[in-house]
């Protein structure tokens, strides 16, 4: 216990998740900026739904950004990621056209692609053997700048206007130069290089990646289904709005917390422990939401932001556990596999919202979560996938 605290460098895990949230509050300002974008151009509601696209679409490379980061030190691209994703954000108010917008967010996805790859394989790193914890001071600074984000992008356009915001990209900047004083001496890539493509990556993790990949899909039904449909849903159910943005405030809040317990924890219990305790849990508490009326769906939307989103370092400190000289690349597959999980499974519920509307939509969602909870018991052990990636 004595090594695991010495090397659990909390100090540069905290700068790296600093980081983190200082990026991803910029990265949060497009749904702020959506509206005036549409006003701005005068742009359909097909065409500004497409600026989250051309934000998301670089994640399809992380997977190859991985492979890339387990060959080459990819540490300068990683510590100029925040200040390139806030010059990018910072600079659409002032964009002359639709087709520089879609330009910037292209370049902020790919900084922000870059980002997400290194930053956990930096804090692996710098964890020892409490990947757990580490991954929990990591996702929690994510939570917590999708909360902080929106409120900052609309302060920023009050104070200064949209076209006249984008000053605010100083703090990235401030913030790239940080950890560049940190970091510039943390290698991001193994001492010893692999000689493994994508391809023999995935065979040596597929079973992790198989049954992790059942998961996060399981978990993404009441995740992105919330996320994407919980304002609008407490809306349709004759809420106003301000109790619909409330009700996600609420829930992001107590995710943040979640987060933050949820790796912790299972470098105690067991990464399998927590997730056979969260995920039921969220699924029981969601369906309970859905059902529910009056003042107690408040403490059911935290208890169940606290649970659904304890979920999130776990995962990623599983990928962390198993694939050791790789971690890149497998940290890319796992993003990759996310990006497409989620898209896939919002449109699912879109769909099926237009069908039955959003209160089934919700309790199908939950009840698919549900799902998740048999394949826990198909992740393999660390030592099983050791001998796996040995026989590849």
């Amino acid at each position: 216990m004595v090594k695991e605290r010495s090397d659990f460098k909390a100090s540069r895990i905290l700068i790296i998740s600093g980081g983190h949230f200082i990026h991803d509050v910029y990265s949060s300002f497009l749904a702020v900026f959506l509206p005036l974008l549409i006003a701005k151009f005068g742009l359909t509601m097909i065409l500004a739904g497409s600026l989250t696209v051309f934000f998301r679409l670089p994640s399809l490379l992380n997977p190859l950004l991985g492979v890339i980061s387990d060959r080459i030190d990819m540490r300068y691209p990683a510590i100029c990621a925040p200040f390139v994703t806030a010059v990018s954000m910072s600079l659409i108010g002032v964009a002359p056209n639709y087709i520089v917008v879609c330009i910037l967010l292209l370049v902020a996805g790919m900084s922000a692609a870059v980002f997400h790859v290194l930053g956990p394989v930096m804090i692996t790193r710098m964890s020892d053997r409490a990947i757990g914890r580490g991954m929990s001071f990591w996702m929690t600074a994510g939570e917590l700048a999708r909360t902080v984000g929106p409120l900052f992008a609309v302060w920023a356009v009050s104070f200064w206007g949209f076209e006249g915001s984008y000053p605010v990209m100083i703090i990235g900047l401030l913030a790239s130069g940080l950890l560049f004083f940190y970091l510039k001496d943390t290698e991001t890539c193994p001492c010893k290089r692999p000689e493994d493509n994508l391809g023999k990556t995935w065979r040596a993790l597929r079973r992790l990646m198989i049954p992790l990949t059942g998961i996060m899909i399981s978990r993404a039904f009441m995740v992105a289904t919330l996320v994407a449909f919980l304002p609008t849903y407490m809306v349709v159910s004759g809420k106003s709005l301000w109790i619909g943005g409330i009700s996600l405030a609420v829930l992001e809040a107590f995710g943040t917390v979640g987060t933050f317990i949820g790796g912790t924890l299972s470098d105690r219990v067991g990464r399998k422990t927590v997730l056979l305790t969260a995920m039921p849990a969220s699924s029981v508490l969601m369906i309970a939401f859905v059902y529910a009326t009056g003042w107690i769906l408040f403490p059911l939307l935290a208890l169940l932001g606290l649970c659904l989103f304890a979920v999130s370092p776990v995962n990623l400190a599983i990928v962390q556990d198993y694939s050791k000289n790789h971690r890149g690349t497998a940290n890319g597959l796992f993003m990759g596999i996310s990006f497409i999980t989620t898209a896939a499974v919002i449109f699912f519920a879109g769909w099926l919202a237009d069908l039955f509307g959003l209160k089934t939509t919700l309790a199908v969602s939950a009840l698919l979560g549900l799902a998740g909870v048999p394949i826990i018991f198909f992740l393999p052990k660390p030592h099983e996938q050791d001998k796996s990636s040995l026989n590849d």
